[in-house]
């Protein structure tokens, strides 16, 4: 009988060998784009540049990326009560959520901005929030809130005297504690309810004034995200109408506020980050602004967070796009990279073209949020309608821009362990949170019949390019007409937002981006070449100028 043993069972052959496989996207740096850096130096924040290629380099590390894992595996844990039966409504993150929110704020990412005369100061802030965005975008809500909040807060100089040193801090100061006793605050908002949603005027909390000069709340609202940051803004209803206040958790004398979180929202993506339903009841705050202002009040905050929005969703779009070029430059099919086949190289080069109109949009609009603040009336009239028109759009496109990018990985992208699931169920959220798509076409509509200056300073923008590009020009001329209010405006907002968007980023693209990336977009975006998926733009394009762009 012979003795050879099968090869089957051989314990030396080889059975399984990894092969075509792309490596893991760690150890690079995520701030190392082109597209972002010359952003950053447009906007006046070139002198940011070595401390932004250091938070880049975290960013892209393993670690990092291990921090941002388990932040989305172990999800928050709402603690009603401790062990005797004590209300404590307190919400417990894993460690990898606090090294994130650590790193987030000591990069200045929170309230930071608002202490720094530097101009670009916000332009800085905004790529560093692009950045942490790439990482793990769930941790920066309550960074995003934080920031927003110190221009809504300054309506009452003598609360934010109080606060604002501690809310600009770079110190990341996890505890429940008195705020004036921690080393740094971060803020949250409370508007909507379960009843009103977007319609705040619909509200049905109460605000009550008390002789020493506070106020006590009584109501619920529906979606509170952060409930663990130690200052909120909240709307309710007072005898003069609507209005603002400040909710601390602590109260300036260390006992606890009425702050009770009913649940957390079980969302479909964000789960690193908490989101809850608070109640009141005899809840202490504080009035901000005027009252019956408190919209007037609290929109300076939802600016701000709007701003964020675009933000965040560029840096999502840029994100699925890295990690699909990363795939397609390391993958070999029918004897060639993936990057090399054409119909790829075309669907590389449309998701880039598209990331850099987001990217280059975004920082735009970060300028003209730093220089409004510094005291450019145009740029705050450009930034009035500007948001509005960028939210809607930029926010619309990243779902499809990261379902295409995931489809580049094929099996691979629908896999958990690829990241890119991750990816996909953040990116609808942008376009709900700030006002969704519908609430962001008739704000552009208001601001055309209530502030024509803000129509000037955008026209001023759009026509900055004017003359050099004949496509820009036409769907230029053909908007204008269109930008004219009539009785059915309402009814074709939604096609007046998306061209008013894809004419600005014509514009500025046109202005700033090489000129393979403005030729693709004008001839796919502007003119009568357009596909309805991504990888449609016209044979003549500078492909290989276009895939120069795609991020490392």
């Amino acid at each position: 009988m012979s003795t050879t043993a099968a090869p089957h069972s051989n314990p030396t052959a080889v059975t399984h060998e990894v092969t075509n496989q792309a490596p893991p996207l760690a150890g690079h740096d995520v701030a190392a784009d082109p597209v972002l850096l010359e952003g950053v130096e447009r906007g006046g924040a070139g002198w940011h540049l070595e401390e932004l290629h250091r938070f880049g380099l975290l960013a892209g590390s393993a670690e990092a990326q291990h921090w941002a894992d388990q932040a989305n595996r172990h999800e928050p844990e709402l603690r009603t009560h401790d062990r005797y039966g004590n209300r404590v409504d307190e919400v417990e993150f894993h460690p990898a959520y606090h090294r994130l929110m650590d790193a987030s704020v000591s990069a200045g990412l929170a309230g930071a901005a608002w202490s720094d005369e530097r101009p670009g100061a916000h332009v800085a802030r905004a790529a560093g929030f692009m950045v942490a965005t790439t990482l793990e975008p769930g941790h920066l809500c309550p960074v995003s809130m934080t920031y927003a909040v110190v221009p809504a807060l300054r309506h009452s100089s003598d609360l934010a005297k109080v606060y604002e040193p501690l809310l600009t801090s770079r110190v990341y100061d996890p505890e429940l504690r008195a705020p004036a006793g921690k080393r740094g605050l971060l803020a949250g908002m409370g508007m909507t309810e379960k009843q009103g949603g977007t319609d705040v005027r619909a509200n049905t909390t109460t605000a009550t004034e008390r002789p020493d000069g506070t106020w006590r709340l009584r109501g619920h609202k529906w979606f509170t995200s952060a409930p663990m940051n130690d200052l909120f803004l909240v709307l309710a209803q007072a005898p003069g109408g609507l209005s603002c206040f400040l909710v601390p958790r602590v109260l300036p004398d260390g006992g606890r506020n009425t702050f009770r979180i009913q649940r957390l929202k079980d969302k479909l993506g964000n789960r690193s980050n908490a989101s809850s339903e608070p109640e009141f009841d005899d809840t202490v705050a504080w009035l901000v602004g005027a009252e019956g202002r408190g919209v007037r009040t609290i929109i300076e905050m939802v600016t701000m967070t709007r701003l964020d929005c675009v933000l965040g969703s560029a840096a999502g779009t840029r994100a699925a796009l890295a990690q699909a070029a990363h795939h397609a430059r390391h993958r070999a099919v029918f004897g060639a990279r993936l990057i090399d086949q054409p119909l790829m190289r075309n669907v590389l080069a449309d998701l880039g073209v598209e990331s850099e109109a987001a990217t280059t949009l975004a920082l735009r609009l970060a300028g003209a949020a730093d220089r409004a603040q510094r005291g450019d009336e145009s740029e705050r009239a450009f930034l009035r309608l500007a948001t509005a028109v960028g939210k809607y759009w930029v926010c619309k496109r990243q779902p499809a821009a990261v379902a295409e990018a995931l489809e580049c990985l094929g099996g691979n992208g629908y896999d958990e362990a690829s990241g890119m699931p991750r990816l996909y169920r953040e990116a609808p959220l942008n376009g709900i949170w700030e006002g969704s798509g519908n609430v962001n076409a008739l704000d552009m509509l208001r601001a055309l019949g209530r502030e024509p200056a803000s129509l000037d300073a955008f026209r001023a923008e759009v026509e900055a390019a004017s003359g050099a590009d004949r496509r820009l020009d036409a769907a230029w001329q053909e908007l204008r007409g269109e930008l004219v209010l009539t009785e059915d405006a309402p009814m074709r907002a939604r096609r007046v937002i998306e061209r008013a968007a894809l004419v600005l980023q014509g514009s500025l693209l046109v202005r700033h981006a090489p000129p393979a990336v403005a030729d693709a977009f004008c001839a796919s975006r502007l003119a009568g070449d357009r596909g309805l998926a991504f990888g449609t733009l016209p044979p003549g394009a500078d492909f290989a100028g276009l895939l120069e762009r795609l991020p490392a």
